[in-house]
């Protein structure tokens, strides 16, 4: 039987990347990937040619019949997203919950393989100087159903709270934590790239902040709320 390596690509820096990544997509079969072209610039700077098949949230359980076909055939295939680890805020668990489920179903030996690097969610808790040692991670809240329910936990919570928020959502999340009495919110935006930014205040402050700088509502924010 084949593997199936999972493969955290840089969230930012395309330097941030493990020797034994660079080694599993030089030497797998096929890859496939979120979004061809992004993986392409990838693959740009470190000189590999591969076969690269678009695999995003809306094909995972389509493709994963197609992924399973290649498994059985003994082939390599590695799975990558935009950045950083797949099935983590991104595609690759209903993919790899196929292929274990027809794994168990054939009886065969099919191999999934976690190749670990980048982190956003560790990356922007290494720079926020909290000394808890424990947190909740809630990756992207909903847009409209359970968003208050998701709100309300915010505000309770006894340990820091990570999420994910797009920049043009931003500014409605952090009045929503200004009306949930929130009083200290940590900011990294754009970890790895030229312009990082790690901003932190009440959630008012950080409205201010944004608000008189539009230009730095761009690339994806990681949000740390604190109890």
């Amino acid at each position: 039987m084949g593997t199936l390596s999972i493969v955290a690509t840089p969230i930012g820096n395309l330097e941030d990347i493990t020797l034994r990544a660079l080694r599993t997509l030089k030497e797998c079969d096929v890859i496939y990937a979120e979004d061809t072209r992004v993986t392409k610039k990838l693959f740009a700077k470190y000189g590999f040619t591969k076969s690269i098949f678009r695999l995003d949230a809306a094909t995972e359980t389509k493709k994963a019949s197609e992924v399973v076909a290649r498994l059985e055939a003994g082939e390599h295939v590695v799975l990558v997203t935009d950045a950083g680890t797949p099935g983590i805020s991104d595609p690759g668990a209903r993919l790899v919950a196929a292929i274990r489920y027809a794994s168990i179903l054939q009886n065969t030996e099919i191999t999934i393989e976690a190749i670990p690097g980048p982190s956003a969610v560790t990356a922007a808790l290494s720079i926020a100087g909290l000394e808890s040692g424990t947190f909740t991670f809630l990756g992207f809240l909903p847009h409209k159903k359970g968003r208050q329910t998701a709100l309300k936990a915010l505000a309770t919570s006894a340990v820091p709270i990570v999420l994910y928020e797009s920049p043009h959502r931003a500014l409605k999340l952090l009045g929503e934590l200004d009306a949930l009495g929130i009083e200290h919110v940590s900011i990294a935006r754009e970890l790895t790239k030229v312009h990082e930014e790690f901003v932190s205040g009440t959630p008012t402050e950080l409205l201010a902040h944004f608000s008189s700088h539009p230009d730095h509502l761009r690339g994806e924010f990681v949000v740390i709320v604190t109890p």
